[in-house]
């Protein structure tokens, strides 16, 4: 199955590759087990800075589940629920993942790859892209674990346009309701990921790690203690800090060791 789950290392940046191309990078129950534990060891190493999530191809990111294991390990509400496990124990490793990630979508994005989109950190398309969630065609519902990123990226108003409408619609359309970072051409999208992923690994790590603890801490409405605040301010005794500093005053490019 690890062969459905393809990771690629260049230097500090990971591109986690759905490898099912014949089936549009169609999701089963085993490529959402790999997922989670791709994204789990790659988010532990810190040799990384930044991943890229893509499907093979250009002809889809993912359309979601595979509809034909319905029959055989979701067809009742026992087999569907171990079958979540599986999902929402992924969907929490990509919502924990200490690194910032890059969704690169060419083509189709719905179902379950519109939810494994919405919990990068960053969504870059082309402008054929197609988005949606028409899973109430199939009677289903999608889960709180699920819905969750979703309603926390584009609103509660618009999730549900999303989920009760059914409809799959464009790019631009997308770029609008805030689900998509970045539209461009089609033939631009690789590009567009790589360069975007090569500025956030040209960063700070440890500043990036930060920044998405921060903002995930701030979709939490308990108050925030006194050590959270003063956790602020750790990054003046890191020798990157240091670094950077030192090479903006010298006019050069800093090159931070995640220190």
């Amino acid at each position: 199955m690890s062969e459905l789950i393809q990771v690629e290392r260049d230097g500090p940046i990971a591109t986690v590759v759905l490898n099912r191309p014949e089936k549009l990078n169609a999701l089963t129950r085993p490529m959402w087990q790999r997922l989670g534990d791709v994204i789990t060891e790659l988010s532990a190493d810190d040799s990384r800075r930044c991943i890229v999530l893509r499907g093979a191809g250009e002809k889809a990111f993912s359309p979601g589940n595979d509809i034909s294991e319905f029959e055989t390990v979701r067809s009742n509400k026992a087999q569907a629920r171990e079958y979540g496990r599986v999902m929402h124990a992924t969907a929490q490793a990509l919502g924990q993942c200490r690194h910032p990630i890059v969704a690169q979508i060419h083509g189709i994005c719905v179902g379950g790859g519109l939810e494994i989109a919405a919990l990068a950190d960053l969504r870059i398309c082309g402008e054929s892209s197609r988005f949606g969630a028409p899973i109430k065609n199939l009677g289903l519902v999608m889960a709180y674990a699920e819905m969750a990123p979703l309603v926390q990226l584009v609103g509660r108003s618009i999730a549900l346009e999303i989920l009760l409408e059914g409809r799959v619609f464009d790019a631009r359309e997308a770029k609008d309701k805030g689900l998509i970072t970045r539209v461009v051409p089609d033939d631009q999208v690789a590009a567009e990921a790589r360069a975007t992923a090569e500025r956030i690994a040209d960063g700070a790590p440890l500043a990036a790690r930060w920044h998405k603890k921060f903002a995930r801490r701030l979709t939490d409405p308990r108050p925030l203690t006194d050590a959270e605040r003063d956790e602020c301010f750790d990054c003046f005794d890191t020798e990157d800090f240091r670094i950077g500093y030192r090479a903006f005053l010298a006019k050069e490019r800093p090159r931070f060791v995640g220190k």
